[in-house]
């Protein structure tokens, strides 16, 4: 049986469910619907910190017979690329993503100065627009799931089963391995502390949405220390990526040359940039609609990005596939996320102009 697809399933039930239960919480403050939600959020969380760890077994041991580890594992391979091979492909990447996405959401509501905020209505809105990002996250990882399997008999037609967890695996003993390029030592730190970055823009992205809804000025509380920590790890993700790009592709002695997915990360980290000048200002007043602003944008540039890597409309050396349904997916998340954060900045637009009148 396959156990990490039906893992898979199973997270993304209960995020769902999550979600479902927090604006029923939201809509009517019904307590056990709060509780409900957010032991149902602890469960995906575990679930998906197993569905890691399981895929990183199966790497580890090139379980071959999983089409992920076919493609990115290998018996050649060293302990290091084994482990980075977590992070070579769009499944393995958007799994540690999640991963990393709940992990800070636990962090939010459980650790530090925002803990004096787990019962208000902000941290409910700003938790549960974070589920909802990553019930979606969870939704591609169904859809193509990293546990998908070759079965058949020995002699016989090898299909792929990314539904049926019952097929029998059909026996493979060694993999591909992973891509050249990525063969080195710089693979084992970029992509995690990347992902790390683009995990952490999630949370003032939601404060910053929650602040717009009901005009909660404690949003900063939030976003503040979350924010910083994202520009960190972006900072240090794109520097890496520098280093690796000058060693490996050796573009004409730079560590930058403007590739498509390689700007496409640089952008949110300006506008992060100029959020973080800006939070300054706001706890005197000031920016009520550019802090919010910057914030929200900083977050759909970072889905952007992803846009560009996973649909293949770009040519970049980043790029994994041409456009498939996962890009498509992305795609109308990314003009949800663009039409409601536009719908209240502009109502938060003329809310500041009238206050001025």
């Amino acid at each position: 049986m396959n156990f990490g697809m039906i893992l898979i399933w199973i997270a993304f039930i209960l995020g769902a469910g999550s979600v479902i239960y927090s604006i029923i919480h939201l809509r009517t403050n019904n307590a056990h619907a709060v509780s409900l939600s957010r032991k149902l959020e602890l469960g995906c969380t575990v679930l998906i910190t197993l569905a890691i760890l399981m895929l990183i077994y199966y790497l580890l041991t090139v379980s071959a017979s999983y089409v992920y580890v076919y493609m990115h594992s290998s018996i050649d391979l060293e302990f290091v690329y084994r482990l980075s091979a977590l992070w070579a492909g769009q499944e393995g990447s958007f799994l540690l993503w999640t991963w990393f996405t709940l992990l800070m959401l636990l962090a939010m509501q459980y650790t530090g100065h925002t803990k004096e905020l787990s019962d208000t209505r902000l941290m409910n809105i700003t938790r549960a627009i974070c589920l909802c990002i990553v019930t979606v996250f969870l939704m591609l990882l169904v859809l193509k799931n990293p546990f998908s399997m070759y079965y058949g008999g020995v002699g016989a037609y090898v299909d792929i089963s990314n539904w049926n967890p019952f097929v029998s695996a059909y026996p493979l003993v060694d993999g591909q391995g992973m891509n050249p390029l990525l063969r080195n030592p710089w693979m084992a730190v970029h992509p995690p502390v990347l992902f790390l970055g683009y995990a952490a823009f999630t949370l003032p992205f939601a404060a910053a949405l929650a602040t717009l809804l009901i005009d909660d000025e404690r949003w900063i509380k939030i976003s503040r220390d979350w924010m910083r920590l994202a520009w960190l790890f972006l900072t240090a993700g794109i520097g890496l990526g520098g280093f690796w790009a000058y060693e490996v592709l050796g573009w004409g002695a730079w560590y930058w040359t403007w590739d498509p997915v390689e700007t496409s990360s640089l952008i949110p980290w300006i506008t992060a940039t100029a959020y973080l000048h800006s939070q300054t200002r706001v706890q005197q007043g000031e920016y009520r609609f550019l802090a919010p602003m910057l914030a929200v944008v900083s977050f759909i540039l970072v889905i952007f990005a992803t846009f560009v890597t996973r649909s293949g409309m770009w040519v970049s050396v980043h790029s994994w596939q041409d456009f498939t349904l996962e890009g498509m997916i992305i795609a109308i998340f990314l003009l949800v996320l663009l039409g409601s954060s536009l719908v209240l900045l502009v109502r938060r637009y003329f809310e500041e102009n009238e206050d001025r009148c």
